[in-house]
């Protein structure tokens, strides 16, 4: 398997002509104004919940390609894990109280507002922050999502706060973009 954090870092050099199929999976959801509207909140340390939300689909969809699980339904449900639209770091604001255990519903009901989704795809959505939420993931597409989320999250975070690690991942990321690897 790829080494994770190389996955990581592959995500933040996407396109259409690098990754053909995994656009096409979500073509749909990534074209929307809804969707794109995540680059204007921030989700850990510096990084748009865009980025983050690429990421994770990304993640789990090299993941679950690779062990043979129902990898169209990962990526699409990773696509819409977050899709709630409001920035949870304003202090004071009581409506982004308990974010971490309700945003998973807010992303459930703008994803189904928006696309028809599998069972599949709503338990990746609505199960995505176990065990912070009690109900474990249904099935193992969901479960790779929820992990994949925490990596990409620990990623973020440790990035931002660690020099060391932020050099690692821009030289890395400045590799992922040549296409030269060193």
């Amino acid at each position: 398997m790829k080494d994770l954090f190389d996955i990581y870092v592959q995500s933040y050099s996407l396109s259409r002509e690098n990754q053909p199929e995994f656009f096409e999976i979500m073509s749909d959801i990534y074209s929307t104004s809804e969707f794109q509207s995540m680059a204007e909140y921030i989700q850990h340390a510096d990084i748009t919940r865009l980025q983050h939300i690429m990421s994770v689909a990304f993640m789990s969809y090299t993941i679950t390609k690779e062990k043979g699980l129902d990898f169209v339904k990962a990526t699409r449900g990773a696509m819409l894990h977050d899709l709630f639209y409001y920035d949870w770091h304003v202090p004071g604001d009581g409506s982004h109280r308990l974010h971490g255990y309700r945003h998973p519903g807010f992303a459930l009901k703008n994803a189904k507002a928006l696309f028809t989704l599998s069972e599949m795809e709503e338990n990746i959505i609505k199960r995505h922050m176990w065990p912070l939420t009690p109900t474990p993931p249904k099935y193992k597409e969901s479960l790779i999502v929820c992990l994949s989320d925490k990596y990409c999250a620990h990623q973020e975070s440790t990035i931002k706060m660690f020099s060391s690690k932020r050099k690692k991942f821009l030289k890395l990321r400045e590799v992922n973009k040549n296409g030269t690897r060193t």
